[in-house]
């Protein structure tokens, strides 16, 4: 499930004891969200030129270091030096994907590492300071059990969020649907026939 409280403690209250499985989409996402809240903050302080173009090459911040090309990694170096507390940030960003890496490897079979490490992640966050980073981990810690329970269960939400994204952006070119029925019937025709490559007179 996505963490929302409200769904979780809905679950628990229909079903007793499951287990829930935190996506990995949703918990990760405030790792990052946490690293554009930094850039946001400290780019105010950037001269004009350098602040609108920086919020132009915020996806160089998210990017993985390794797929980065030249000009990316040109930018995301001037940024990361003119704010100390944005190359901290990036560095925690860094440090929580290989994290992320390693759990994916070795979740199953040596979940106790696993926990051990997030826990000096945790720790690293604490010590940085950085308000975002902090409320970010807080969740992360509010959620912990079910986030560690993705990595031992192959479950994920993608599938259904591909499907619910493809819904909506199939109303939003219809500008709506005045009849469900229809709209209904356009849904399942699209997903029926997705990927045949034939057409429909």
């Amino acid at each position: 499930m996505d963490m929302s409280q409200s769904f979780k403690a809905a679950v628990q209250s229909a079903l007793g004891r499951p287990v829930i499985i935190a996506d990995r989409f949703h918990f990760c996402r405030y790792i990052h969200w946490a690293l554009d809240g930094v850039r946001r903050r400290c780019q105010q302080s950037f001269h004009d030129y350098d602040r609108k173009k920086c919020k132009r090459m915020k996806h160089v911040f998210h990017k993985s270091s390794t797929k980065l090309n030249e000009e990316e990694r040109w930018h995301l170096q001037r940024y990361l030096e003119m704010s100390k507390e944005l190359r901290r940030a990036y560095e925690l960003k860094e440090a929580y994907q290989a994290w992320f890496s390693h759990a994916k490897e070795k979740g199953t079979h040596q979940m106790g590492e696993v926990k051990e490490e997030l826990h000096e992640f945790y720790e690293l966050v604490r010590r940085s300071e950085i308000p975002e980073m902090n409320k970010a981990i807080k969740t992360l810690q509010n959620w912990q059990t079910e986030i560690l329970n993705s990595f031992i269960y192959p479950y994920s939400n993608g599938f259904l969020e591909g499907i619910n994204n493809s819904t909506k952006v199939l109303k939003r070119n219809a500008f709506g649907f005045r009849s469900f029925d229809r709209f209904r019937a356009k849904i399942l025709l699209t997903h029926q026939y997705k990927g045949i490559g034939v057409h429909i007179g």
